[in-house]
């Protein structure tokens, strides 16, 4: 296993305010993942997945405690600083594709790009390089209503890669899919972790993705129960 550890989180706490008391989301979550890991984080709904993968992300802050993630502590990252990292170096894939409806699939997965100022000749290389990862180079001029929901979630798995981003964090990415869709929306990401070396983070029940793990951080109530290396 490569020793290069890419995400530190200690002592993390995530509390929630809920009327005049507080919702603990988080409970002391201590772990840490190295560069190239297929992770996932694995539980029941409410026990604090999604909330620990949205921190990872610098999409939300911890209430105290902290994340290290690409070798920046979330919690001192300003709003700016936060984008900045996202765009940078972090890919998200959602259970919902959020394909924005009125442009093509090339201009849907080139976006990222647009935000990192790239120019119109090196972005045109990249979106058609990530869309013949996932397998629809043919359907760069399509619109998403003209796809099927495993096209779309293919999309999306593209928009997330396009920039080659060290590190990809997946929220139920085949809820909405068959088993069919999901197996091959999930044996496209393998490949991609294992030839580009891309960190993968999963948060999930669905045992279609917890199959294809290296990895299972099992939570509950916002908890770390088990840490199992699967293969």
């Amino acid at each position: 296993m490569d020793s290069n550890i890419i995400i530190t989180v200690n002592d993390l706490i995530k509390d929630y305010k809920m009327g005049s008391s507080y919702f603990r989301a988080l409970n002391l979550i201590n772990i840490s993942i190295n560069e190239g890991e297929f992770t996932g984080l694995v539980g029941p709904s409410g026990s604090g997945k999604t909330t620990l993968l949205n921190i990872l992300g610098a999409l939300d802050n911890p209430t105290s405690g902290d994340a290290i993630v690409l070798g920046h502590s979330v919690s001192n990252l300003s709003q700016k600083d936060a984008a900045t990292l996202r765009n940078s170096s972090i890919g998200f894939i959602f259970q919902t594709y959020n394909l924005l409806p009125v442009y093509s699939v090339f201009e849907n997965v080139e976006f990222p790009l647009l935000l990192l100022k790239k120019e119109k000749e090196e972005r045109k290389e990249m979106v058609m390089k990530a869309l013949s990862w996932v397998g629809l180079s043919n359907k760069a001029k399509s619109r998403p209503n003209q796809l099927s929901g495993g096209e779309s979630q293919r999309v999306a798995v593209a928009r997330a890669m396009v920039k080659m981003p060290k590190l990809v964090l997946a929220d139920e990415p085949t809820a909405n899919l068959d088993a069919e869709n999901s197996h091959n929306i999930l044996r496209t990401m393998q490949r991609l972790n294992e030839d580009l070396k891309t960190t993968f983070i999963f948060a999930t029940h669905d045992e279609k993705v917890i199959s294809y793990l290296h990895r299972k951080i099992v939570l509950n109530d916002g908890k770390v129960l088990n840490d199992i290396y699967l293969n």
